[in-house]
């Protein structure tokens, strides 16, 4: 007798309805809090700065991720140039196109 030795084979199907199980679980979980506790400042600031840090994070992650290293190339330019856009306070369309005519310049340069 091998303990713990314990073989899990479902398939790429069965991983995928597991995680849509496990998703739609953690979203009915959600509303089974009750509402004060949301209503709570802290909890507010929180969910505000988790949003924020998450967003953050994919931005970083599809600009600077290829595989599995890290390249600097015309995605970090082009994140730059709409970062400056919407610093300038730049209409959304203007920071878009900026952002992909600097990304078709640095590849093409």
């Amino acid at each position: 007798m091998n303990g713990l030795n314990f073989s899990l084979d479902v398939g790429l199907w069965g991983w995928i309805v597991l995680a849509a199980l496990l998703a739609w679980g953690t979203k009915l979980l959600g509303y089974f809090i009750p509402a004060r506790w949301l209503a709570q400042p802290r909890v507010a600031h929180a969910a505000a700065s988790m949003t924020v840090a998450l967003l953050a994070a994919l931005v970083a992650l599809n600009t600077l991720a290829d595989g599995q290293r890290l390249q600097a190339d015309a995605r970090l330019g082009a994140l730059g140039v709409a970062a400056l856009a919407l610093w300038l306070r730049a209409p959304f369309l203007l920071v878009v196109l900026l952002g992909a005519g600097a990304s078709a310049l640095l590849r093409w340069w």
